[in-house]
C-alpha cells in the first residue's frame, strides 16, 4: 500500500527536521531562520514498517498570489490536495498563534484526513501548547519532538488509524526503488549498461549560476510547474528530485540552487544551499550545465564545468534564452571556440541551444543526455584494449629513460562511470604526461568515448628481485 503524507505549518515550525526524520537523512535544509524552504520536496519516508512518500513544503503564509510567498503558498496548496494525510505542524513552545487558526480552518475545509503534530515537546515548556491545540479543532494532537525523534510511535498510530483502520501496511518495503539491478551485454568488446526489460534509473542534475533558467527547465520536461520560478535570483535553495519517465527510460530529475563565485556567497543559508548543489553533482550521473546563451560560459560557468568533470560527472551544456539571441551564428562560433579552448580535458562536449520558457529543443537535449549517458557507462574489453595498445606504440614508441625504452606491458579497464583505465609498465614515473595524453586521446578517438572524463592511471609492476638477499 502506497500512500502520500504531506507536512504542511507555519514558517520555523520544525517542518524540514521532521521530513529529515521520517527519511532518515538529512535531505532539506534546517536553518533557525524562517522561510528556508520553498519548493515542495519530496522523499521515502518510513516509520517502522509504515513506509510512504513524504512532502516537505514551505511555511503557509497569507501573501498576493503574484509576490514569492505568494507562489510558495500554491506550491503548498498543491502538496495539500496531492496528500493521502497531512500533517499540520504548530510550535508546542510558541502555542497556538493566529496564523494556526486561519490554515486550520482552510484545512478543515479542504481535507478530511489531517493529522495535528505539536512539535518542540521535548520539555515541560511545551505542555500549554500542547494543550492550546485542542482549540483547532484537527482533533487530538500529537506531542513529537522532530530534532530528538520523540513521539514518532503516536505518530504512527495516527497515520494507521486514517489509512488503515487501526491496520498496519500490507508492504513493509519501500515504496520506490532504484532499479540498478541490471544485464550487461558484450558486444563487439564493448559492454554497455542498458538492459531494455529493466532500465537503470538516470540521475540527471541541472546546474547553473542563478537566473539561468535551471527550475524553468525542469518545468517544461514535466509539463508542470513543479518548481518555483520567477524573476527573482536565488529561488531555489534546496536541491529538489523528481522522478520522470521520458520515453520509457527512467529519470531522477534533480533541480539545484544557483552556484555564485566563492566571493559573492552572502549568508550561511546561501552556503549551504551551494554545498546540496555540489552534493547533487557528486551524486548524479549526467550533469546539465545551464548557461545564459546572451552571455555564453563566462568564467562561473567554467568553473563549475571543471568541477563538474574532476568529479567523474559526464556533462552536457545546455545554452538557454536562445529564443533571445540576436546574431545566432556568432554565438554559437563564440560557445564552440569557448569549449575547445577552456574544456580542454574533455573533448567534444554535447552542447545544446534551448528556450526553457517556450520548450524549444528538449527533445534534443535529452537525446544527447541519454547518448552522454551511454559513453559514460561504456565497458571495453581487455583483449581489445591490449590490441589497442600494441597499434598505439607500434605507431608512437615511448620515449628512453636513462638509455632504456619504457615498456607499456599491459592495460585493462579498471572501472566505468566514468570509464577508468589501468596502464602496467615498466618505469612509471618515466613517462611524460605528454605520452599520457597522447594515449587518453587515441582512447576518446578509436573506441568513441566523447564528452565523458577519462581516468589513466600508471602501474609500474613490483620487481620480484628487489630486497631479496644474495
Amino acid at each position: 500500500m502506497t500512500f502520500t503524507v504531506t507536512i504542511v505549518g507555519r514558517p520555523n515550525v520544525g517542518k524540514s527536521t521532521l521530513f529529515n526524520r521520517l527519511v532518515g537523512r538529512r535531505e532539506a535544509i534546517v536553518a533557525d531562520i524562517p522561510g528556508v524552504t520553498r519548493d515542495r520536496r519530496e522523499g521515502l519516508g518510513r516509520i517502522a514498517d509504515l513506509s510512504f512518500r513524504v512532502f516537505d513544503t514551505a511555511g503557509l503564509e497569507d501573501a498576493d498570489a503574484e509576490a514569492l510567498a505568494g507562489r510558495m503558498h500554491q506550491q503548498t496548496r498543491a502538496a495539500v490536495f496531492d496528500a493521502d494525510v497531512v500533517l499540520m505542524l504548530i510550535d508546542g513552545r510558541a502555542g497556538v498563534t493566529p496564523i494556526d487558526e486561519y490554515f486550520a480552518r482552510w484545512l478543515r475545509r479542504v481535507k478530511d484526513k489531517v493529522v495535528l503534530v505539536t512539535n518542540k515537546c521535548e520539555g515541560k515548556t511545551a505542555a500549554g501548547g500542547f494543550y492550546e491545540a485542542f482549540s483547532l479543532g484537527l482533533g487530538e494532537p500529537v506531542a513529537i519532538s522532530a530534532e530528538h525523534g520523540e513521539g514518532l510511535a503516536d505518530l504512527y498510530q495516527s497515520i494507521v488509524g486514517f489509512l488503515c483502520g487501526g491496520g498496519s501496511q500490507e508492504d513493509g518495503e519501500p515504496c520506490a526503488a532504484d532499479a540498478d539491478d541490471i544485464i550487461d551485454e558484450v558486444y563487439g568488446g564493448r559492454i554497455t549498461w542498458r538492459d531494455e526489460n529493466t532500465p537503470r534509473v538516470l540521475r540527471l542534475a541541472i546546474v547553473g549560476r542563478p537566473n539561468v533558467g535551471k527550475s524553468t527547465l525542469l518545468n517544461s520536461l514535466l509539463g508542470e510547474n513543479r518548481v518555483l520560478t520567477g524573476p527573482e535570483a536565488g529561488i531555489t535553495r534546496d536541491a529538489i528530485e523528481v522522478e520522470w519517465n521520458w520515453n520509457g527510460q527512467p529519470l531522477r530529475l534533480v533541480d539545484t540552487a544557483g552556484l555564485r563565485r566563492r566571493s559573492r556567497v552572502q549568508g550561511q543559508l546561501e552556503k549551504v544551499s551551494g554545498q546540496d548543489t555540489q552534493r547533487a553533482i557528486r551524486f548524479a550521473h549526467v550533469v546539465v550545465l545551464m548557461i545564459d546563451a546572451t552571455m555564453m560560459l563566462e568564467r562561473q560557468d567554467l568553473t563549475i564545468a571543471r568541477h563538474i568533470i574532476d568529479e567523474g560527472r559526464a556533462l552536457v551544456l545546455a545554452a538557454n534564452k536562445w529564443d533571445i539571441v540576436e546574431n545566432k551564428q556568432q554565438a554559437f562560433d563564440r560557445l564552440r571556440n569557448r569549449i575547445e579552448i577552456s574544456l580542454p580535458q574533455v573533448r567534444d562536449i554535447p552542447y545544446v541551444m534551448v528556450s526553457a520558457l517556450r520548450g524549444r529543443n528538449l527533445d534534443q537535449l535529452l537525446d544527447s543526455v541519454l547518448k552522454v549517458y551511454d559513453t559514460w557507462n561504456l565497458r571495453v574489453s581487455t583483449s581489445q584494449l591490449n590490441r589497442w595498445l600494441r597499434s598505439m606504440t607500434d605507431r608512437h614508441p615511448p620515449p628512453l629513460s636513462r638509455g632504456r625504452r619504457v615498456r607499456l606491458r599491459y592495460i585493462t579497464q579498471a572501472k566505468t562511470r566514468p570509464p577508468a583505465f589501468a596502464c602496467f609498465c615498466s618505469q612509471p614515473d618515466a613517462l611524460p604526461g605528454s605520452y599520457v595524453r597522447y594515449l587518453v586521446n587515441g582512447l576518446r578517438d578509436d573506441f568513441c568515448l566523447p564528452a565523458v572524463p577519462i581516468r589513466f592511471m600508471i602501474r609500474g609492476g613490483r620487481n620480484p628481485y628487489v630486497g631479496e638477499e644474495n
